[in-house]
């Protein structure tokens, strides 16, 4: 697939997939945003937050993608981007923190051009981390944490939303120790979600078409009702 030529930041959001860049706090930040298929969207947008960028992760990461594939065809808008000095993005890796802020200016801009849409999180690895700290105050709808890298980053520290809240975790993940995400999602009140995936590692390597079915039904009961247009009331 060739890669989209990138845009200067839109000030409506995109009516098909479009690469652009928005202003971030240290400089651009690269953004891609997917739609549903035309009668099929509902009113949600997801940001998508990819793995830890010092060790080649990208908003094109093969799990981040699928996690992207699997909301769009559930009838949300997509947005992946690139954390700082990732991709086109500007400046310099900062551990969580500065990503955080790089999700604030992302989120702050899809609520600028979909304001009446819930907002939902997703994150991989690394960029479960920066969805989980940034989740609290930007009132989620949905949050989706897949292979959570909770025995490398403080994940206890951190408050945590009320919302509904999703977290795949594979079973032979040599990177994420699955006995403590079982004794992390067992330490919250209330409780994620928690769903292992057998024989399946970090990077999900063969079973990426039974991640997506497990986030799709994962988050089906939480989906907001279409928009009924005035043609149809």
């Amino acid at each position: 697939m060739t890669k989209a030529p990138t845009v200067e930041q839109p000030e409506q959001f995109p009516t098909e997939h479009c690469e652009f860049l928005i202003r971030g706090p240290v400089g651009a930040i690269e953004c891609a945003v997917e739609v549903p298929e035309p009668g099929e969207e509902l009113p949600a947008t997801v940001i998508i937050c990819h793995p830890h960028p010092l060790h080649g992760g990208t908003m094109r990461n093969k799990v981040v993608t699928i996690m992207e594939r699997s909301m769009r065809e559930l009838g949300l808008r997509t947005v992946r981007f690139n954390f700082r000095g990732a991709g086109e993005s500007e400046g310099e890796f900062d551990d969580g923190y500065g990503e955080t802020d790089d999700l604030f200016a992302v989120a702050e801009w899809v609520r600028r051009t979909r304001p009446d849409d819930d907002l939902w999180l997703g994150g991989f690895s690394f960029g479960a981390y920066v969805a989980v700290r940034a989740a609290l105050n930007l009132q989620v709808g949905q949050l989706i944490s897949i292979a959570p890298a909770v025995d490398r980053y403080p994940f206890d520290s951190l408050h945590h939303p009320e919302c509904p809240w999703l977290v795949i975790q594979g079973d032979e993940d040599e990177v994420v120790n699955i006995d403590a995400v079982r004794n992390w999602v067992n330490s919250l009140d209330p409780e994620p979600e928690l769903v292992v995936m057998k024989e399946a590692d970090h990077f999900f390597h063969r079973r990426l078409m039974d991640l997506r079915g497990l986030l799709k039904n994962g988050v089906a009961t939480q989906l907001p009702e279409p928009v009924r247009s005035l043609d149809s009331q």
